[in-house]
């Protein structure tokens, strides 16, 4: 009798029970991937923050160049308000030139390493997963946790970046190499915090948007407790523990140096890191943990037109800055009636700031009103771009084939953009005399400020313009309107320290606005801006009519 022997062969799972990857598997991919992609983003970075430190050192060390004006600078430091600008105050009683940086800069510092970190994790979080780009990822052998693992290891890499660009910059700024270090590290923890706070953030919600909101909510949450604290005790209170912000300053750079500060801010990372992982295992792919909100049985009728869309898409943002940028506002005005001291004890200050000290209140609050300038022009910019944004998605497609027209579209979303950053410099106008009111116990800067920050519409109107004919010329480099941005800041706040000559500083429309309320309002400059604005508007609807949508 023979016997038949079944030939041994592997078994082979159904489909139900293919083996799973491992958990981290593939992370080692995702990362490069993250990195090829971010790669030009993390050096603009890093040279942005190089360059900020290595500036500010030199054009602090160029102003305040004796013990008189230094201790004239640290008097400033007694009003409230400059506090919860800064930080807490160190060796107000002898101020080195450490003492300053470590005051008055390093929170400046930290606070854009907090926002890089959260816009980040959210690109490579909850937006590649809104967007299908980790559904189609996760088609590859790619372990569950592995594209939140690359992402966290991409923002540490960019905050390590970061970090040694600061300590780069202080060293060749002449400062002491510990507390240079100790100030990279702290920048780079400190942003690593604020990332680890998104990437919970992503977990709860399944919307970009929101998730961004929420992490940049805790930030100013942050900046809020650690002022106060640092208000109840300038050497900081027990309140200003509370926030991430006051780990990294409670170093005491360049006073006192002590590291383990900066072992909370690593601790409260890893801790935070722990818990986006745990919550990442408890929802499916494309979900948040809170399950959204069910919209209204019938859509509003304002977002039938393109205004009304515009308007719920892009006032959000709108507000949340106007009222930061207000508030800030309010405490550079409460400024004003302590400056003469300091600019009599350091008339450098009027080598690179246009201050007037036969009237140091007029002039201050021109020059104020110049600098926060800035925010509106740069909002305008975000807001037009946003329509990029709806482009590249898809979104703006349902919007035409529903009757809309393309120049209906963006001539509806620009009024919106317009009339809400008129509103947004009226509020700093408001704000600034609100401040100077406080000050002074004058109530008539209110209204005087309110009117003299109108007078910086044109100039704002064409750094705006020019996102508008870059958009409808070429889409894809209408990004690129954020260089204007970018120049004007650096014109208008080192300008005159760098000494760049006449034809360099004409380039920014800012440099053509009279510095209200000090000098007399001039309608020619004021009119050739607008009628420019106009001209390069008029551009871009005509490239939008005759180019393709959803052109990248």
């Amino acid at each position: 009798m023979t016997t038949l022997t079944r030939p041994a062969t592997s078994r082979i799972a159904p489909a139900h029970e293919a083996p799973r990857p491992e958990r981290f598997a593939g992370t080692g991919m995702l990362l490069r991937l993250f990195l090829r992609l971010d790669r030009l983003r993390i050096a603009i970075w890093a040279a942005a923050f190089f360059l900020l430190v290595w500036a500010s050192v030199l054009s602090l060390d160029a102003t305040y160049s004796s013990p008189e004006s230094l201790q004239a600078r640290a008097a400033l430091l007694n009003n409230p308000a400059a506090i919860m600008m800064t930080g807490p105050a160190f060796a107000l009683d002898n101020y080195t030139f450490g003492a300053m940086i470590a005051n008055e800069l390093a929170l400046w510092v930290f606070l854009p390493a907090a926002i890089m970190s959260v816009l980040l994790v959210v690109r490579h979080t909850r937006k590649d997963e809104e967007e299908g780009r980790l559904e189609l990822l996760r088609t590859l052998p790619i372990g569950r946790f592995a594209p939140p693992t690359a992402a966290v290891i991409t923002v540490a890499l960019a905050n390590l970046a970061v970090g040694l660009a600061v300590s780069a910059g202080l060293l060749v700024g002449g400062m002491e190499a510990d507390s240079s270090l100790a100030m990279g590290a702290a920048t780079a923890l400190t942003g690593l915090v604020f990332g680890a706070v998104a990437a919970v953030a992503a977990q709860i919600s399944e919307h970009s948007s929101t998730v961004t909101g929420m992490s940049l909510g805790v930030l100013a949450v942050a900046f809020i407790v650690r002022g106060f604290g640092d208000v109840i005790d300038n050497q900081g209170s027990w309140l200003s523990w509370l926030s991430p912000f006051a780990w990294g300053q409670q170093t005491r750079l360049f006073v006192d140096l002590r590291w383990w500060p900066l072992a909370v801010s690593a601790g409260a990372a890893l801790v935070l890191l722990v818990i986006a992982m745990l919550l990442a295992h408890r929802r499916d792919l494309g979900a948040g943990l809170r399950a959204p909100r069910p919209g209204p049985a019938s859509a509003s009728a304002r977002l039938l037109s393109p205004a009304g869309l515009a308007h719920r898409l892009v006032s959000g943002m709108f507000l949340g800055w106007a009222i930061g940028l207000f508030l800030f506002a309010v405490a550079f005005g409460t400024l004003a009636s302590e400056l003469e001291d300091m600019l009599v004890a350091t008339p450098e200050v009027g080598e690179w700031i246009p201050i007037d000290l036969d009237n140091v209140t007029r002039s201050f609050a021109a020059v104020i009103l110049s600098l926060f300038a800035i925010g509106p022009a740069a909002l305008m910019v975000a807001g037009v771009l946003r329509l990029r944004g709806e482009e590249q998605a898809g979104r703006l497609d349902g919007v035409l084939v529903s009757g809309s027209s393309r120049t209906g579209v963006l001539a509806g979303w620009l009024a919106v953009v317009v009339i809400e950053t008129a509103l947004v410099l009226v509020l700093l106008g408001l704000g600034v005399g609100l401040g100077l009111a406080v000050a002074t116990e004058d109530a008539g800067w209110i209204g005087e400020l309110t009117l003299a920050a109108l007078v910086y519409l044109p100039a704002v109107y064409l750094i705006g313009a020019l996102a508008v004919g870059l958009y409808g010329l070429a889409p894809r480099v209408a990004g690129l309107a954020w260089l204007l941005v970018i120049w004007v800041s650096i014109a208008v706040y080192l300008g005159g320290l760098l000494d760049l000559p006449e034809w360099a500083m004409n380039t920014s429309p800012l440099t053509h606005t009279p510095l209200v309320p000090d000098a007399d309002p001039e309608a020619p400059p004021l009119l050739i801006m607008s009628g420019l604005a106009v001209v390069v508007v008029v551009v871009g609807f005509l490239g939008l009519r005759r180019r393709d949508i959803g052109n990248r």
